[in-house]
């Protein structure tokens, strides 16, 4: 996806956020956020791709600092929220086991943002609501199609405590008879899921573990690794979760590759690009 105009003050206050957690320095945190100027300034341009620009920023963040895994407690407190909300969720499936509700439970992981809501929400509320609305894009009759005649699949994971969702969808997917590969994040960036995470909630017991490579928003082609380039291109069914993995894979041709999209639209750009309003969830199958 390229850069819309509301991306610039976006990625100023994620770039804010990411410093803060970093560190306590007052003296460090403004050389930082200088560096983040001075690198958005020669980049952020009409045509630049939002998710490259980003992976950047954050990679200067990190460098700066020191602090390599900035995000890590609110990684812990997204898999633990997640976790204590499985049995629910199970309950919730046990009464209606349809596909499409597995969907909808794993769109509800890409909507709770854990650590930045904390404890004290109604997250119980939250997945009830979600599942009652309707998806504004749902293509959910074109993946059943794919699922029939499909052997394997590529699944693009998120961030942390998502991830305990999208399991719950794998589990699902598993009925099909698909070989399952889920991709995680070299390094830490963001709340990404890297591959310890994935291991602590047993995501190697149910598919192929692999990582991208390297720690980018998303996946940025020219940033992966060679061994996961091959592995993707020899996919051609993708699950894509979250806003990071559509700003990226819409970056790169997917000719005659099946992608969908799982997202909630929670910003603006993400929003006009996909042609759906703000907080709608979404599945979406590429065009191309």
């Amino acid at each position: 996806m390229k850069v819309y105009p509301e991306c610039g003050p976006c990625m100023l206050r994620q770039a804010g956020e990411a410093i803060d957690l970093a560190t306590d320095n007052p003296k460090l945190k403004i050389e930082t956020i200088n560096e983040v100027f001075k690198f958005l300034a020669s980049n952020f341009k009409v045509g630049a791709s939002s998710n490259k620009i980003g992976s950047n920023m954050h990679k200067i963040v990190k460098k700066k600092t020191k602090c390599y895994d900035p995000y890590i407690k609110e990684k812990e407190m997204g898999n633990l929220i997640a976790i204590g909300l499985f049995d629910k969720v199970e309950k919730i499936l046990k009464k209606d086991d349809s596909l499409e509700n597995y969907v909808k439970i794993a769109i509800i992981g890409n909507i709770l943002d854990f650590g930045g809501l904390g404890l004290d929400i109604d997250f119980e509320k939250m997945i009830d609501e979600s599942l009652n609305k309707d998806l504004a894009i749902n293509h959910i009759e074109d993946f059943k199609n794919t699922l029939e005649n499909a052997d394997s699949l590529l699944y693009l994971v998120d961030n942390t405590g998502e991830i305990v969702f999208d399991k719950l969808l794998i589990e699902k997917l598993k009925e099909y008879d698909l070989d399952i590969t889920v991709a995680v994040k070299e390094k830490p960036i963001l709340n990404d899921a890297c591959m310890e995470d994935a291991i602590a909630i047993g995501l190697d017991e149910l598919t192929n573990l692999v990582s991208i490579g390297t720690d980018s928003v998303g996946l940025v082609y020219d940033d992966l690794s060679q061994e996961f380039k091959e592995i993707f291109t020899s996919h051609n069914f993708i699950i894509s979760k979250g806003l990071g993995n559509y700003e990226g894979l819409t970056e790169i041709n997917l000719k005659n590759k099946e992608v969908f999209y799982l997202f909630s639209a929670k910003c603006s750009a993400i929003a006009k690009d996909s042609n759906v309003e703000v907080n709608d969830n979404v599945f979406l199958k590429s065009k191309n």
